[in-house]
């Protein structure tokens, strides 16, 4: 089987715990503004490779993984792909070596359920809370953004949940409130493998997640839109201060006790 790759990075330590390989996959629903790699979203890019030789490529690499490092999908959305990622995580997993997925969790079917639950952790870009925002900001709706994080908190499905602070956009005071109050104040401590248990019987939270990253907004990925001709539709928009950063920060920890901004 093959998978449609856009690009990889070696040794990555953004995209889940410990170095990692992360394979980035081509093809995405969303229509995020703030794209850093809109080269990846149309389905018909990216180069066809076997899975066998993204399975070689992982175990080459994992005497520098260590004990917490391993392979992470993004894209794009690799949940497009999912028919073919099924095999490999299992293959991984076979060689012993961790796997992440980095979804937006927006696309749900049996293949899907089937990936998470193969998969040890989800980063769950969560782009907006307010409907009509998130359908601005990504031109797609969030509601299957929020099943899927209800559905890896029903299956203990451990989950580090990520947001992009773009001004203007996502740093709404009362957007962000309404998000903690959704997810509850359960989330563990990234450090706190206990956590999941020591919140067992509640039901008024999402005890699975292990991390809020709150994203910066960044333009490091204008050039590209110039290259495919496109217009950045956001060159107006400012990058986040100090103040902004710190400001939300607070807000997301009135509710969570394991924020981090990176």
């Amino acid at each position: 089987m093959t998978l449609k790759v856009h690009s990889y990075e070696s040794m990555g330590t953004y995209d889940g715990p410990g170095l990692r390989l992360v394979v980035f996959l081509q093809g995405c629903p969303f229509r995020c503004l703030y794209c850093a790699n809109p080269d990846t979203i149309p389905y018909e890019g990216g180069t066809e490779t076997d899975i066998t030789e993204i399975l070689q490529m992982a175990i080459r690499q994992k005497p520098f993984f260590g004990k917490r490092g391993g392979v992470t999908f993004s894209g794009g959305e690799p949940t497009l792909q999912t028919k073919a990622l099924i095999p490999l995580v299992e293959q991984l997993h076979e060689n012993g070596i961790n796997v992440c997925l980095d979804s937006n969790g927006g696309i749900w079917n049996s293949d899907v359920e089937k990936l998470l639950s193969l998969t040890d952790l989800v980063l769950l870009d969560v782009k907006e809370f307010n409907p009509q925002r998130h359908e601005a900001l990504t031109g797609r709706s969030n509601s299957q953004t929020l099943r899927t994080a209800a559905w890896l908190q029903e299956h203990g499905k451990p989950f580090w949940l990520r947001y992009v602070l773009v001004p203007g956009y996502s740093d709404y005071e009362e957007d962000i409130r309404a998000l903690g109050e959704h997810f509850g104040n359960l989330a563990t401590s990234a450090d706190r493998n206990s956590g999941a248990e020591e919140s067992a019987g509640q039901d008024n939270g999402y005890s699975m997640i292990q991390k809020v990253e709150i994203l910066p907004y960044h333009t490091l990925g204008i050039n590209k839109y110039e290259a495919l001709g496109q217009e950045y539709k956001l060159k107006n928009v400012p990058l986040n201060t100090k103040e902004q950063l710190q400001r939300a920060e607070k807000l997301f920890k009135e509710y969570f006790s394991c924020v981090v901004t990176n």
